[in-house]
């Protein structure tokens, strides 16, 4: 699909200390994490592929989101990969033209969703040390997220256990559309160990998982599933409140990541009004909703909801809580967010610096 793009400028930022919590690593090949396997899983990947829930197998399930489609024209790096696969380049016209002191890696890769729960494992660990081999090795603004195979929560405690002395490493990656609801007591000693080591898990939307975005099966559009980012956060919030993992785990630091923000004040008004009528049910949540929100939530900005009057972005920012949203570019996607345009409101110093710097940097430990 050819979409025209507004030319970018080559100007370097003058914003200084960026900390974007939301970039895409690319693999320079669709067999190259092949090489982090060991080769009982090498072989079997390549005889039998890697099954999830998604209706296409091997590949996403709208052609808009492929590599071919889903990215900024000028991000091709000039060897020829795909964007995003290039270190040098990505350095070049992400971390230096932007300013990025720091951007937190996100990986978009099936192994949380195979139902091969041990080729699942293998494929997150495979993942974990291709981060560190390609990416937050070679450059220390890069920072890592430990993949986890989430059905398997014994597994999941292992792989963080085995990476959490690296402190490159700074979040757990945990996908939001879950085989059962996230506040399932089957991972909670996920959040416990997530608690017991103060890790955020970042849990990122995306086109594929063990459920579609709709309840009533696979929708029919792209359109109808890149508006629809932000309905499995939703679900996240919600259950993760109402089960009460923070009553059990009140010091767990979750982060929404790509999923928006402006939805999320009708939401905690109207979990609060539920609430309040039908307590006697949810004994266990001793607490309004909204206060374990303001407590427990993090947000990352893109997509960015904007509306025509900018006045009333900022009456959602301030609502929400400045020191609760931290900016993201979601480079290399077609979507981008350029931390020199974005936010054309009247935000305070103070505000800007916390939401392009001072709360990543509080939160995943980069001081």
């Amino acid at each position: 699909m050819e979409t025209p793009v507004l030319e970018r400028s080559s100007e370097k930022s003058q914003m200084q200390g960026v900390v974007d919590c939301d970039v895409h690593p690319a693999f320079s090949r669709p067999d190259q994490l092949l090489d982090y396997l060991p080769e009982r899983w090498k072989t079997h990947v390549r005889d039998f592929a890697v099954r999830t829930a998604n209706p296409l197998l091997g590949t996403l399930p709208y052609p808009r989101m492929t590599p071919g489609n889903g990215m900024r024209r000028d991000s091709w790096p000039p060897n020829g990969g795909p964007p995003a696969s290039d270190l040098a380049f990505l350095r070049e016209q992400l971390l230096d033209q932007c300013n990025i002191d720091y951007g937190i890696l996100q990986p978009l890769a099936a192994g949380s969703m195979a139902f091969n729960q041990e080729l699942g494992a293998a494929l997150c660990a495979a993942l974990n040390d291709w981060q560190i081999d390609k990416f937050a090795g070679p450059e220390p603004r890069l920072k890592a997220s430990i993949c986890i195979s989430q059905e398997d929560a014994r597994e999941s405690v292992a792989e963080i256990d085995r990476r959490v002395t690296d402190r490159r490493f700074v979040q757990i990656a945990m996908p939001p559309r879950t085989l059962e609801p996230c506040g399932r007591r089957r991972y909670w000693p996920i959040y416990e160990a997530a608690e017991h080591y103060g890790l955020p898990i970042g849990l990122h939307t995306s086109a594929f998982g063990y459920r579609p975005n709709t309840p009533s099966g696979w929708s029919s559009f792209y359109l109808e599933e890149h508006y629809a980012a932000s309905n499995s956060l939703q679900t996240v919030l919600s259950s993760m409140i109402l089960e009460g993992v923070f009553e059990q785990f009140p010091k767990l630091k979750i982060v929404l990541v790509e999923g928006g923000f402006s939805w999320l004040p009708s939401l905690v008004w109207r979990l609060d009004r539920e609430w309040k009528r039908m307590r006697d049910e949810v004994p266990h949540v001793k607490r309004k909703p909204s206060e374990y929100v303001r407590e427990n939530f993090w947000y990352t900005t893109q997509p960015i909801e904007e509306p025509e009057n900018n006045r009333h972005l900022l009456d959602i920012l301030r609502w929400i809580g400045t020191d609760r949203l931290m900016f993201s570019t979601d480079y290399p996607h077609w979507d981008f967010d350029d931390p020199r345009f974005a936010f054309k409101v009247p935000l305070t110093p103070a505000e800007r610096s916390a939401i392009f710097r001072d709360n990543a940097v509080e939160l995943f430990g980069l001081k």
